[in-house]
């Protein structure tokens, strides 16, 4: 069995209006596909999202609302076309690999919806949204005990993970959807390598970490890679939740992975 890192892989990022995951937009995405001993096949998308875009998200990706508006596509084309894109790959067994996809994937299917188009859902005959490989959650089990770097960079932010893995950052090119969607492909792939890769021949760093556990990823499929990531996915939320909770007895984080359900709370039954 081919290791799960050297087959084929969609890379996909979007950069949006915001972080709110039921009304927030998309203004860039990119589906790319690579490796498995095939040609790179990039695929990017701006949109015009039909809201202006903060000053704020606008100074993390640089589009702004009048240069969307000017060179952007309507939005439901855009969406539509993202959609189409993630599809094919999921469809034929093609991982969709990308960093914290729970956010991307949600956004994505609250979009579909806003503009009456299939979900990713539903252009399944089996209606489950697989292979797919989230960098946080395998970094997040592979090396837990990652503090923060600064103030100002958390422990799991795509940045971080590339000083991890030894991977170099252009700071004026981050944030750009092709690159964050590249670089969580490559994060991926050093996951995978480490994996499959006695630790006497790892990097210092790695090999130094306290209680590494890559190992826990290595010989399984695709299929059992993706479940596994649900697991983990709800356990490390669940301990998130513990955490937050010190500060505010209330505070909940969803355990849902790679989606958040739909859930309809409007009297019309869809979102505003």
């Amino acid at each position: 069995m081919t290791p799960w890192h050297l087959g084929r892989l969609c890379a996909f990022d979007l950069e949006t209006t915001g972080t709110d995951v039921e009304s927030d937009r998309i203004v860039t995405a990119a589906a790319i596909g690579l490796g498995g001993g095939a040609d790179t096949e990039p695929s990017s998308w701006l949109a015009e999202p039909g809201v202006e875009i903060p000053t704020g998200a606008a100074a993390v990706h640089g589009i702004t609302t009048e240069h969307a508006r000017a060179k952007g596509r309507p939005a439901v084309e855009v969406v539509d076309e993202v959609a189409a894109a993630l599809a094919s790959y999921l469809g034929t067994g093609v991982p969709v690999v990308g960093h914290n996809v729970a956010y991307d994937f949600t956004l994505l299917d609250r979009e579909c919806r806003r503009h009456q188009l299939p979900t990713l859902l539903d252009r399944f005959v089996d209606d489950v949204l697989w292979p797919v490989l989230d960098t946080r959650v395998l970094d997040t089990h592979a090396l837990p005990y990652r503090k923060r770097p600064s103030e100002t960079q958390g422990a799991r932010q795509l940045v971080t993970l590339a000083q991890v893995y030894g991977l170099p950052w252009v700071e004026d090119d981050a944030h750009g959807c092709e690159y964050d969607a590249m670089q969580a492909a490559r994060i991926a792939y050093r996951i995978g390598w480490l994996a499959h890769t006695d630790r006497e021949e790892w990097p210092e760093q790695i090999r130094t970490a306290r209680r590494p556990r890559f190992h826990a990823f290595a010989g399984l499929d695709i299929e059992a890679l993706h479940h596994l990531q649900i697991r983990l996915a709800a356990e490390q939320a669940e301990g998130l939740e513990a955490h937050f909770r010190k500060t505010d007895p209330n505070a909940v984080v969803d355990r849902s992975w790679p989606l958040r359900p739909w859930v309809d709370d409007t009297a019309e039954g869809a979102i505003a």
